[in-house]
């Protein structure tokens, strides 16, 4: 994501279409839409308000009990509980179906797979930008907050398109356009003593039950979360027959565990389930999991120009018990709390029968390798990196070569294994009330059980009577390893909804400033008698002692925002040079900023403090002076961060003399807009 802050051009320039065009002209992101998706987001906000609704009466019925001891109030509030939480139970569990049983496409020449786990979408209320925002604008930057209309709509449209995004890369585009919406306006209306005033309302994407609150971290936290939702949902949604197919939902899956951990990272004290770092923390196992298995299912292509021969088969097995490993770790995180009491119990029994499955799958594909490897004189079996004890006891060192009975017995052996875990699968699929959709799941496992079936009645001989030894595990083992990667926040250029109220450095709720101005400093023998420096907005670097611009009350530090009236904070150092260079002997007015410290009082005398609009002055001293801290500049971090270390900004203080305005040599912008490793983070 890059965090642009525009040039002030009417209209707002490309940015601001583009911005437009993402809020309403996309496909599957209106959200009266009559598409499939979005019936299954009504549905799913239907449920929400539903769960809300049984929420409110718990509560009020429980306080009931509490305040009375009337017996005969308390027995029929009793009965109400068991009626209301009878209820929400069922809600849950339809909430469960619609978070599992998000749709995927079959494509064309598809084969059977086993599905993948999405995650649903976070949902939220609407949302009502514009009476803080103006009230800030007029009170705090002396703007007409009515001129200010447009950029509110924009915002408002953006908020409401991102609600419902499609499920493809023009649906991240938006939610990370929102996302960047929500640093600037962090950065340029958030202080660490006063919030918004607005309550962010969000559902918990797993529960359903509603949390909001005030701080502007938790509607970044969850739009957030819905990035790393909706990677899931384009993961699952892969075509997987085919290696391009599995290549992006690994890409997909990596980028849904990158999400929820940087979620993980920076947030905490989370107001619901979904957002607490336990649960993300299994999300995100779970992400690397699906990501390992599409590995697995890359490998597993059939590939003409790839070798079948026993050592590609061992490979496979190690693959499949890699898979297993990372589906064990996941079962694991899923039976402990929190993610037992929030986690759809659907996901915990796929996960198991997924455990089963690859686990089975490494016995078949070791099988296949024993009784279909080349004879001892042509080649030998890697047996020790493969097999666990006691079939690999002997120290690593050469393949020792096997002879085709004992090959013959192992295989029966591990194709045994494979029948009975394929079998187990099929039981913990059968046992669970699952979506109709995870029944892909048992149509999987049943062709691998009946290929488990056939290989072992070709190995069966009617004179086996030899009693076959347990056949050990798979060693895992994978050739590529999925990383975690955090989404690519850069691929989206976004530009600040409300740069005409100025460079974030200088104009934001954090900084107080006075305004001295317009003043009319006129040109002498050594020009105007001041050095200018930097960009957006320019920077008065030096003033000469007893030159013209001294005498007007211009001082070191300050910053010019206007020339002959008109607004130039957005303007780069060398179109306010030709400005001045082009005044007469009658001389130019300047509108200058001062920052002011903390504890500096207001000033007075040439100094008038107030904000410049294109008219000049708007408002008095009293009305414009906030106790606001000094300019900062935030310290490197990640894209998000709780603890906000800042530093003086760089063009506060009194730069040596440069030599008159004639000379001027422009210099690196002290006060540039956010990178994300700056953008304001999450208090």
């Amino acid at each position: 994501m890059i965090l642009e802050e525009r040039p002030d051009v009417p209209g707002g320039g490309e940015d601001s279409a583009w911005l437009q065009a993402a809020g309403s002209g996309r496909k599957g992101c209106d959200p009266l839409a009559q598409s499939q998706h979005s019936r299954l987001q009504t549905r799913r906000a239907r449920v929400h308000q539903l769960i809300n609704k049984e929420l409110r009466i718990r509560t009020g019925a429980e306080n009931l009990y509490r305040a009375t001891s009337n017996s005969r109030v308390r027995e029929t509030v009793v009965l109400e509980l068991s009626y209301v939480n009878a209820s929400l139970q069922l809600l849950k569990e339809e909430l469960e179906e619609l978070n599992s049983g998000m749709d995927t496409p079959r494509h064309e020449g598809e084969g059977v797979r086993i599905p993948m786990i999405p995650l649903g979408l976070k949902e939220t209320k609407e949302l009502d930008w514009s009476t803080p925002l103006k009230e800030l604008i007029s009170g705090h930057f002396g703007e007409d907050s009515a001129s200010y209309e447009a950029e509110l709509k924009e915002l408002e449209d953006l908020r409401q398109a991102m609600r419902t995004p499609s499920r493809d890369q023009a649906g991240l585009e938006l939610l990370t356009a929102y996302y960047s919406q929500l640093c600037f306006l962090d950065a340029r209306f958030s202080t660490p003593a006063r919030s918004l005033g607005l309550l962010f309302h969000w559902y918990d994407s797993l529960t359903g039950v509603p949390a909001q609150q005030r701080s502007l971290a938790f509607e970044k936290g969850s739009v957030l979360f819905n990035i790393g939702a909706l990677y899931t949902q384009i993961g699952a949604r892969q075509d997987r027959s085919c290696i391009e197919g599995t290549s992006r939902a690994i890409e997909a899956f990596q980028r849904a565990a990158g999400a929820f951990s940087l979620l993980g990272e920076n947030f905490s004290h989370a107001p619901s389930p979904d957002m607490s770092p336990a649960t993300l923390r299994v999300l995100e196992q779970l992400m690397m999991a699906q990501a390992q298995e599409c590995v697995f299912e890359g490998l597993s292509l059939p590939d003409p120009a790839a070798p079948h021969d026993g050592p590609a088969q061992l490979r496979l097995a190690q693959e499949a018990a890699q898979v297993a490993a990372e589906y064990g770790l996941v079962q694991q995180a899923l039976a402990q709390s929190p993610a037992h009491d929030c986690m759809p119990r659907s996901w915990a029994a796929l996960v198991q029968a997924k455990a089963e499955y690859f686990r089975a799958l490494a016995h078949f594909h070791t099988a296949v390798a024993l009784c279909e490897s080349p004879s001892p004189a042509e080649g030998d079996l890697p047996m020790h990196e493969v097999f666990g004890p006691p079939w690999a006891s002997k120290p690593p060192g050469p393949a020792l070569p096997l002879e085709l009975e004992e090959c013959r017995k192992r295989g029966k052996a591990h194709l045994r294994r494979a029948i009975l875990g394929q079998e187990e699968a099929l039981r913990l699929h059968s046992v669970c009330r699952v979506p109709r959709k995870v029944d892909l799941l048992r149509a999987v496992v049943a062709q691998a059980l009946r290929h488990s079936l056939a290989k072992y009645s070709e190995l069966d001989r009617e004179d086996d009577f030899f009693e076959a030894a347990e056949a050990p595990d798979i060693q895992p083992k994978t050739h590529q390893k999925p990383e975690v990667r955090t989404p690519s926040f850069s691929q989206v250029k976004a530009a600040d909804i409300f740069h005409r109220l100025g460079p974030l450095s200088v104009f934001s709720a954090k900084n107080r400033w006075r305004l001295m101005g317009p003043v009319r400093v006129t040109r002498g023998e050594g020009g105007f008698g001041f050095t200018l420096r930097g960009d957006s907005p320019v920077l008065i670097a030096a003033v000469i002692p007893g030159g013209r611009a001294a005498a007007a009350g211009l001082k070191a530090g300050d910053y010019i925002v206007s020339v002959n009236r008109q607004p130039c904070r957005w303007w780069k150092h060398a179109e306010v040079v030709a400005q001045l260079r082009s005044a007469g002997d009658e001389g130019v007015d300047l509108g200058v900023v001062t920052l002011l410290s903390r504890a500096e009082p207001p000033g007075t005398g040439d100094r008038w403090p107030a904000l410049l609009g294109t008219g000049g002055l708007l408002r008095s001293q009293k009305e414009c002076d906030r106790e606001m801290p000094a300019p900062i500049r935030v310290s490197p971090k990640p894209l998000l961060g709780w603890s906000r270390k800042t530093k003086g900004g760089k063009a506060a203080g009194c730069p040596p003399f440069l030599g008159p305005v004639g000379t001027t040599t422009p210099a690196p912008d002290p006060c540039g807009p956010p990178s994300p490793s700056e953008c304001p983070g999450w208090p």
